[in-house]
């Protein structure tokens, strides 16, 4: 898998900033041209394209950036595309049992500005059974023409969870969504869940402990809960925080390899849900993680988040303190000793939450909050 990702990792896709502009000379590309419709536009009347690959008749249907900000899966899934334009046996065998309809960017909008939301300021996840927004109902007018065998909603986390109650970091999490208020673990969901399994089995030999899976709580405004409750399984893919990978490239890799190993599974089985037990193992997400905490302070330990914002083209990671408080139940990606000392501004005052500090003075030393080769 390794080799595999470095042969067919697209070189013209790198970082947090991924919109429309970003994919269009891919979509030229003669190997995956014949393959590119345009579905729609958005708000701000952005083409929507979707890439449909294979000729087999287990369909299956993913979609990337449904909120903006969040563009691992978008540089994964044009990984996964090179792997099925090349020339290789196995790829041509999967895509003989598989169709692939893949929306590299529902949210073109949200993408170029770099938010979660669309153009009207909605959240697309949220929007499944009202259709207010155009690109809520190109989704759905796909969906209900494609008829996918499975759906795949694929998603980016923030750096704050953790994988189960321990200090690891929930570098990829999944979820086979509820279809139900009782959050019933339906023969639809089971098939989801195999999946999954499959996917953790082999991750666990990657990245052990850092596999985690969302909270099952049913909302039928979101996508994968109103498709799940269709009865198409859905599995919800999240990109998560990989140590030191702000820009998600390490990340990148494990969603690769992720989607590699379900359609490759899902080719060759008749997946019945029977093997779904080992999802039930996989922990649960907890909110435990700061991108820095500073600790042994004269006081309250100072804990860290990095907000991402647009600024000329280019993602910043600004450092905002979030809490000023007892956090030995927290775990941090950085930690700073603050060696009994009280935390200043630069200008000697305290520091107070809410503020963005990008150093802070302790002991009259300046210490920098930046990320290093940011």
């Amino acid at each position: 898998m390794k080799s595999l990702f470095k042969s067919f990792k697209e070189p013209s896709l790198s970082g947090r900033y991924i919109h429309t502009e970003s994919i269009l000379d891919l979509l030229k590309n003669s190997s995956i041209k014949p393959f590119v419709k345009v579905i729609g536009s958005s708000v701000n009347n952005e083409n929507i394209y979707s890439i449909t690959i294979g000729s087999g008749p287990k369909k299956i249907l993913m979609w990337s950036q449904m909120h903006g900000n969040e563009s691992t899966t978008t540089k994964a899934v044009f990984d996964m595309i090179n792997v099925f334009t090349a020339s290789e046996n196995v790829p041509k065998t999967i895509l003989k049992a598989c169709t692939l309809k893949i929306i590299p960017i529902l949210n073109p909008d949200g993408a170029k500005a770099y938010t979660r939301l669309n153009a009207n300021h909605i959240d697309l996840n949220r929007d499944a059974q009202e259709l207010s927004q155009p690109e809520s109902k190109v989704l759905k007018q796909i969906f209900e023409s494609f008829k996918p065998d499975y759906c795949f909603n694929l998603h980016g986390q923030r750096t704050i969870f953790s994988a189960g109650k321990a200090n690891n970091p929930a570098t990829v999490s999944f979820l086979a969504p509820a279809q139900d208020e009782n959050c019933t673990i339906t023969d639809t969901r089971k098939v989801a869940m195999e999946i999954i399994s499959v996917m953790n089995s082999h991750l666990q030999q990657e990245i052990p402990n850092q596999v985690g899976i969302y909270d099952d709580a049913f909302n039928l405004n979101c996508v994968g809960d109103t498709f799940q409750n269709l009865n198409v399984p859905t599995v919800l893919f999240e990109a998560g925080h990989f140590a030191n990978d702000y820009q998600r490239e390490i990340t990148r890799e494990y969603i690769f390899q992720s989607l590699l190993i379900a359609i490759h599974y899902i080719s060759d089985n008749n997946v019945t849900g029977n093997k779904y037990d080992d999802y039930l193992e996989i922990p649960e997400n907890q909110k435990l993680f700061y991108d820095i905490i500073i600790k042994n302070t004269s006081n309250e330990d100072v804990g860290i988040q990095y907000i991402e914002k647009l600024i000329d083209n280019s993602i910043h990671f600004v450092p905002k303190i979030e809490k000023i408080s007892d956090l030995s139940s927290y775990f941090s990606h950085k930690e700073i000793n603050a060696r009994g000392y009280e935390v200043l501004t630069t200008k000697g005052k305290s520091v107070s939450e809410g503020s963005e500090n990008v150093f802070v003075s302790i002991n009259n030393e300046k210490s920098s909050l930046k990320l290093k080769n940011n």
